[in-house]
């Protein structure tokens, strides 16, 4: 009797590569956005205090997710948001895909005021600042994952460990294309645009913790110092075929279940080691095991560039927003991807900033260029989006007078 072949081993990189551009770039005509909201969380005390992750269990009930309730059934709130729990105990809300901005805006709003209620009737406020400035970095969440991560980024410095507990985003996702080309002008606008946008809607000049230096956004310095080779950009004209190459050569973040049969929770991944090491045997000495597809999945969800590839396309380089602002860049990223040719048109536009990544996150709407790509990206949006045009445009104009979120929100 033949034996049976187990059909997710990985043998080879290039059967690697090949399964990375299937799983990461699904394609299909561009139709669903979706979006992640993160707030900072808080005691209702003098001290304002990191909440208890019991009593945040407690207070959501059955839309508790399993991170803090195991036997939780982690139902999605009314309007579809699942729940989740940073490790510094930031709460975040994941919508469902949805066909427009303006549904998504609609569902995420009906959704965080019930998590608001849910949340105050415990004493606990959700706050909205993408950095916390007074609260020194305290994980809560204890599972293997995040302290295989706090090892291996207090290693590199401490924006590793300010990123994980004291920071929160404003996350959009959207479908990757229809066809290749397709993905790759999508992929090249939202890097080409992303310093500029990143300098648009900066809002944490504040982060307790960090090293000296007056920065537009303190929790995208976090991501570009905290581990470069798993945060950098990917600027490609094929994302398809270099994105499996990119991702191979990034070391091991953490092995799921532990190195071998006897780990106890220890999920520490081999110095330097990546995964194309560990399909080609050289950690044959030190995991017990090859990997096989499920390992790569899990791989990939340990990479964090401003922009990755999950079947969609997950926009990573916002700040959190002031107030209900989290809708003007779901909103501007909903329009400019709207059809080709606003793709090409917001890609001319971006241009002359592309690749400035650390210039956007440091000096913001300070630096004239940015500021200038930043609002004609905004005016083509709200050109390009009738139900969002008047917000968009007044976005348009707060980057004009250089005004970041927070100030105009707080004016």
């Amino acid at each position: 009797m033949a034996m049976a072949v187990d059909s997710r081993r990985l043998t080879t990189r290039a059967a690697a590569e090949a399964y990375v551009g299937g799983v990461c770039f699904k394609l299909g005509p561009p139709r669903l956005i979706g979006a992640e909201l993160e707030w900072l969380t808080a005691r209702d005390d003098p001290a304002r205090s990191r909440p208890d992750l019991g009593d945040i269990a407690a207070a959501l009930g059955p839309h508790a997710p399993t991170s803090i309730a195991p036997s939780s059934p982690a139902l999605s709130l009314p309007s579809g948001s699942a729940v989740t729990i940073e490790p510094g105990g930031q709460i975040e809300l994941s919508s469902a895909p949805l066909s427009s901005a303006e549904d998504l805006c609609v569902a995420l709003a009906a959704d965080e005021a019930v998590l608001r209620r849910l949340l105050r009737a415990a004493g606990i406020t959700v706050r909205s600042h993408a950095a916390d400035r007074s609260r020194q970095a305290e994980r809560l969440l204890r599972l293997s994952r995040y302290r295989a991560m706090e090892e291996r980024f207090d290693g590199i410095g401490p924006f590793g460990r300010l990123m994980m507990c004291n920071t929160a985003a404003t996350q959009v996702s959207v479908d990757a294309g229809a066809d290749p080309p397709e993905v790759a002008a999508r992929w090249r606008l939202l890097h080409d645009a992303g310093p500029a946008l990143l300098a648009a809607f900066a809002c944490s000049p504040r982060l307790r913790g960090t090293p000296d230096g007056g920065w537009a956004s303190q929790r995208m310095r976090t991501w570009l110092e905290l581990d470069p080779d798993r945060t950098r950009p990917l600027h490609t004209a094929d994302p398809i075929a270099d994105y499996g190459r990119w991702a191979l050569d990034v070391p091991l973040l953490c092995v799921t279940g532990g190195r071998g049969a006897d780990s106890d929770g220890d999920w520490s991944a081999p110095p330097g080691a990546t995964f194309a090491d560990w399909i080609a045997g050289a950690l044959d000495a030190e995991i017990d095991r090859r990997p096989d597809l499920a390992d790569l999945d899990y791989h990939l969800t340990t990479l964090f560039p401003p922009i990755r590839a999950a079947g969609h396309l997950e926009v990573r380089y916002l700040d959190a927003q002031p107030g209900d602002l989290w809708r003007v860049p779901i909103a501007a990223l909903a329009a400019l991807l709207g059809d080709r040719d606003t793709v090409a048109e917001a890609t001319a536009i971006a241009a002359s900033t592309a690749g400035r990544w650390r210039d956007g996150a440091e000096f913001g709407l300070r630096d004239g260029e940015l500021r200038r790509a930043a609002s004609e990206l905004l005016f083509l949006a709200a050109a390009r989006s009738p139900r969002f045009e008047e917000e968009l445009a007044s976005a348009a104009e707060r980057c004009c007078r250089g005004m970041t979120p927070a100030e105009e929100y707080h004016r």
